[in-house]
């Protein structure tokens, strides 16, 4: 059959082959539209960035993927925040400018932001050969950076490179895709909407969710008698994680079958580990697993966590997908208006202030003491899962874009 046409999806922090760690997002896009008749190339760094190390192109398995995998040599970072990575990515995005410039015979270009100058680079060679561009909203920066480094005047000199690529790359984009509502926003700041709009949530596939649980339910134990309370993600300064484990702490004293589970690794485990022990909370820090391991987790788990910090940017991170696909309730510490209207709204979990460890303890135990609220809250979850976040099916409104802006 004739291929319906050229796509190149560009993104930085991809799980490719039989990686662990990494994004999927862009992966299964890039499965969808060549399973769609399209022909893909998906252009990513050589440099595994959950890793921190250069990836073994001779031992990489290609197979794995129906697309096209397009490698280029990035320099290496040791840090998500420092000043090698902001070097790497200035130097990526020369890579793959030129990338671009000898190979421009695509039909439309698929670009996720950030990191903001590589995108920008990818646009100014899309509008140079008049080729459509799609910039898709991941996170925003220098927004999640100030959570880390916000000092007055001296972030605003620092940071300005960012927010000036930033409005130069969305004022080169055809049509501007959101992990949410908010992010999506983001593209016209700085410019009319005048290009489409689409909101897609990252998502999961339910199926593969499901298929994960199913085959690895054996190796998660759990008592009978135990409860869980859950948190699958980066272990950041972006995430109220010392709340949590301060919050937990309290509740054991009266409740000791209470456990807390931490999925997921990052720059503050040792912090939460001191704290963790200065307040004798009974919690287990459980690294990173793959996601059909992680799934599991979330099932056997009685309630999810969706904990940010207050000065955090806010939106529908990546993990909503699974938590709702687990059917559990959600307690949600995030103040992004979007998220805590649907959280109420779709009746799925329970708003709490973030950093509030008064508040956090009453909600936990509100739903700790009533089984019943926790079935229905679950229910409404899954059922969530199923009708807005389930790939298989919000991810055709990319493909309806994209065949959009290709006639």
């Amino acid at each position: 059959m004739a291929s319906k046409g050229r796509i190149a999806i560009f993104s930085i922090d991809a799980k490719l082959g039989r990686e662990v760690k990494g994004a999927t997002r862009y992966v299964y896009l890039a499965e969808l539209l060549q399973q769609s008749g399209y022909e893909v190339d998906f252009i990513t760094s050589r440099f595994q960035h959950w890793e921190k190390r250069q990836r073994d192109l001779d031992a990489f398995d290609y197979s794995a993927h129906s697309f096209n995998i397009k490698f280029i040599e990035e320099p290496f970072y040791p840090k998500n925040m420092c000043p090698q990575r902001i070097w790497a990515h200035h130097v990526m995005a020369g890579r793959v400018a030129e990338y671009f410039e000898s190979d421009h015979a695509y039909d439309l270009i698929y670009s996720q932001i950030p990191p903001n100058d590589i995108t920008l680079a990818i646009g100014r060679v899309a509008k140079k050969y008049n080729i459509p561009f799609v910039i898709d909203v991941n996170d925003l920066w220098p927004e999640a950076f100030r959570i880390a480094l916000d000092v007055p005047v001296l972030s605003d000199i620092a940071f300005f490179p960012f927010y000036r690529q930033a409005k130069a790359a969305y004022n080169l984009a055809d049509a501007i895709v959101g992990t949410s509502d908010e992010y999506a926003s983001r593209g016209f700041k700085d410019r009319a909407q005048d290009i489409p709009k689409v909101v897609v949530y990252v998502g999961n596939d339910v199926d593969d969710f499901d298929a994960g649980v199913a085959a690895n339910a054996d190796e998660v134990n759990k008592a009978d008698d135990e409860v869980w309370v859950a948190y699958a993600g980066t272990l950041s300064a972006c995430y109220d994680l010392g709340t949590l484990i301060r919050a937990v702490a309290r509740i054991q004293r009266d409740r000791p079958w209470v456990k807390l589970k931490l999925l997921g690794d990052g720059v503050v485990r040792e912090d939460l580990e001191v704290v963790a022990r200065e307040v004798s909370c009974d919690v287990e820090f459980l690294g990173y697993r793959p996601h059909d391991v992680m799934a599991a987790y979330l099932s056997k788990s009685d309630i999810l966590i969706n904990s940010l910090v207050g000065n955090a940017p806010q939106s529908i991170p990546t993990k909503i997908g699974d938590y709702l696909a687990a059917g559990k309730p959600m307690v949600n510490t995030s103040l992004s208006p979007e998220f805590s209207s649907k959280v109420a709204a779709d009746g799925f979990g329970v708003n709490v202030q973030p950093e509030d460890v008064d508040a956090l303890t009453g909600a936990l135990v509100d739903l700790i003491d009533d089984r019943s609220v926790m079935e229905s809250m679950g229910q409404r979850a899954r059922a969530v899962a199923q009708e807005q976040f389930n790939r298989r099916r919000s991810y055709l409104k990319i493909v309806e874009l994209i065949e959009q802006l290709m006639r």
